[in-house]
């Protein structure tokens, strides 16, 4: 079976070709039409950066595609590709929320939003470089997707060193966008040092060079926090209070739903089964995550809705089955599943 995807990459290049924003259109007015009377509460994008990230910069997921200074792609610019794909998307989904809008809300009585990939980061040092490269990190990887759907436009250091090869919207596409979002989805797991880095001639023009910042879980040798079965998960929970507050103080207050919010271990075969339900580190994860969170509220920030990633053991993307984020463990063999220990903790905690 030949995937859409496939399909749709094959005939324009997916999310680098410009048709996709009349595609992606027609399909959300599909779901709206057929799922609203059920659905009230709408996400168009989950986590734009990460899937054009991997798949147009470092070209380790579909499609593929990256620089061959960044790594073995057969095609593709890290230069260029990834600001393309993300306009793209950001088109997508305005053309979707403008039908919704129009067509869907005023009987369905609905919202809609979309769902970011974020994380925080500290300075690596006190000085104004590395305070300056935690903003730049913030505005590539947070402002890229949320500055054009609240003020219909790119972060201004995003503009001022991408320059041309930054994508422009026209007037009308950036009253199309301004506003376009009910509510914000935060998918939050991680903090990281920053510090700013002027990218070597040879290294190749990518995004994250663009960035001009250095990220790294590690200051000195000693990790920003306790590490997870995943690599780039360092657990910080004082971290969703950071970026909540920011993204609620810097974008108008718009209404938050923690979307996604958790930690994995490491599918060992060889443990037995009540010591693979002993999770007493999401515990710690969750507990801490939803104090910070707490703080969050209690300073002004409109959270809606806290969701935990994942209910269920899954297929964790290109990780597969090695790595568990579910509440619940899963034989992948029988397809059996378990409660751990959070699912007892997170039950007592929402009968308190």
């Amino acid at each position: 079976m030949v995937s859409l995807r496939k399909v749709l990459q094959d005939a324009y290049g997916g999310w680098l070709g410009p048709e996709i924003v009349d595609d992606f259109r027609t399909y959300a007015d599909t779901c709206f039409r057929e799922f609203g009377d059920r659905v009230k509460d709408w996400i168009t994008i989950n986590e734009p950066s990460v899937f054009i990230l991997l798949g147009f910069n470092n070209g380790s997921f579909p499609p593929g595609r990256c620089s061959k200074t960044i790594g073995n792609c057969a095609y593709g610019d890290s230069g260029t590709e990834p600001y393309i794909a993300g306009h793209h998307v950001l088109l997508a989904h305005g053309a979707a929320v403008r039908i919704y809008r129009e067509k869907y809300q005023p009987k369905q009585g609905g919202s809609v939003g979309m769902a970011l990939s974020t994380a925080w980061y500290v300075p690596m040092t006190s000085s104004d470089a590395d305070i300056m490269a935690v903003q730049r990190a913030v505005d590539f990887l947070i402002g890229w997707f949320l500055n054009p759907v609240v003020f219909g436009d790119y972060p201004s250091s995003m503009r001022m060193v991408v320059r041309d090869r930054l994508p422009h919207f026209t007037p009308a596409e950036s009253e199309l966008l301004k506003g376009s979002v009910d509510f914000i989805g935060i998918n939050y797991y991680s903090t990281y040092y920053a510090s700013d880095h002027v990218p070597p001639e040879d290294e190749g023009i990518s995004f994250f060079s663009d960035m001009r910042c250095f990220v790294s879980g590690f200051r000195h040798g000693i990790s920003i926090g306790p590490t997870a079965a995943s690599s780039w998960l360092y657990i910080d929970p004082y971290g969703i209070f950071n970026v909540v507050l920011y993204i609620s103080k810097a974008y108008n207050h718009l209404p938050i739903f923690i979307t996604e919010n958790g930690v994995d271990e490491a599918n060992n075969l060889s443990l037995p089964l009540n010591q693979s339900l002993d999770d007493y580190q999401r515990v710690q994860y969750l507990r801490d995550h939803l104090f910070h969170l707490n703080q969050a509220i209690r300073s002004g920030a409109d959270v809606r809705g806290y969701f935990i990633w994942s209910l269920l053991d899954d297929f964790e993307w290109i990780s597969g089955y090695s790595v568990r984020f579910g509440l619940y463990h899963v034989d992948f063999t029988t397809l059996k599943r378990y409660s751990k220990a959070s699912v007892r903790w997170l039950t007592e905690f929402l009968l308190k």
